[in-house]
């Protein structure tokens, strides 16, 4: 973590772990006005006159739509189609970034450097250059709108302003938003937005991922998914007229000539062990010897027991029951995701 806003963030309260996750005593579990460092994220930078090109050969999403004002997700495959990682993708300063958790960020920036070849691109480790803060709530706008001008109005959306950037995200009931810039520059917008926002940690951050139904790929979970069966085609995560990537035929023959037999839901657990990425699942109508699914991301939930997001046999999910690792765990009760499931086309 940049020196310069640990020390901020200390002198907020803050208590930094050696895996470099900030945590506050007193932050709630739930409110109307979130306001959350993302240092638990990593940043890859790519820079360099090939870099669109270059990532558009390697990611999901058509690269060429991330611009000033536009970011998106997209995913990293292998050559079974199956995710290594996935990202938050923006541009900013003549760089693309690609946001992930800083646990597989090692991993990827390593096999990134695998495909460089003779391309005209540099690939580094960003994170600690720029401070990320997330703001969440209704009261957003109204805080960050005057910081914004041209205020990003859509999930997704990107407005810039000096050296900042801010970045419109898939609202969780309320709207979310992602701040970017030079430490320097971000401390005195941490200390005004701490006047009237609560500092959460980064559970509370995750746990509106999950209800926004925005997949996570973890460590436990590399490999474990085809971006379809984590809905990353239903959020703005996966172009299938752009071209050849890595892993392109085996997501598009799934699209266009497969049937997709899990795919991801929401849902609820009451338990007393927190679940983890990569938890299977379990359910007496599961017959095809390779479980019913597994869990994306798990969060404690303000109301007691945990939300999570998890990819599950389709069958089991809608006609049956799902539990937790085995037939003695906890039911999952499913809920509603925020987007809609019957606009794909892949499970008709």
């Amino acid at each position: 973590m940049n020196q310069q806003w640990k020390a901020l963030l200390e002198s907020q309260s803050a208590h930094i772990g050696d895996d470099g996750e900030v945590r506050f005593d007193a932050a709630p579990t739930a409110t109307d006005c979130a306001l959350c460092d993302l240092s638990h994220l990593g940043l890859i930078a790519i820079g360099g006159e090939d870099r669109a090109q270059f990532l558009q050969g390697q990611l999901t999403n058509d690269i060429r739509e991330v611009n000033a004002g536009h970011s998106q997700l997209s995913g990293f495959c292998g050559p079974k189609g199956r995710m290594l990682a996935n990202f938050r993708v923006f541009e900013r300063a003549h760089r693309i970034y690609l946001q992930l958790p800083a646990s597989n960020l090692e991993p990827v920036l390593k096999r990134l450097r695998m495909f460089v070849l003779r391309a005209k691109v540099e690939l580094e480790d960003a994170s600690d250059q720029l401070a990320r803060v997330g703001l969440a709530g209704d009261c957003a706008p109204r805080r960050l709108g005057g910081h914004f001008p041209g205020f990003p109005e859509a999930p997704g959306a990107v407005s810039g302003q000096g050296e900042m950037t801010l970045i419109r995200l898939p609202d969780a009931g309320s709207p979310r938003f992602e701040l970017i810039g030079p430490p320097a520059d971000m401390q005195a917008l941490w200390v005004e937005l701490a006047a009237h926002a609560s500092p959460v940690n980064a559970d509370y951050w995750a746990l509106l991922d999950v209800r926004a139904g925005i997949p996570t790929v973890y460590p436990e979970t590399v490999e474990a998914f085809v971006p379809q069966m984590a809905n990353m085609q239903l959020v703005d995560g996966v172009s299938f007229t752009k071209g050849c990537y890595t892993g392109q035929e085996i997501v598009a023959r799934m699209q266009y000539l497969g049937k997709l037999k899990r795919r991801m839901y929401l849902a609820h657990v009451d338990c007393a062990e927190a679940p983890k990425a990569g938890d299977p699942l379990f359910s007496p109508q599961n017959a095809s010897g390779q479980g019913a699914g597994r869990v994306v991301d798990a969060r404690p939930a303000p109301e007691g027991g945990y939300d999570l997001l998890a990819v599950a046999e389709i069958e089991s999910a809608e006609n049956g029951e799902l539990r937790l690792v085995d037939e003695q765990g906890p039911q999952l009760q499913l809920l509603e995701l925020p987007y809609s499931l019957d606009t794909d086309p892949s499970v008709s």
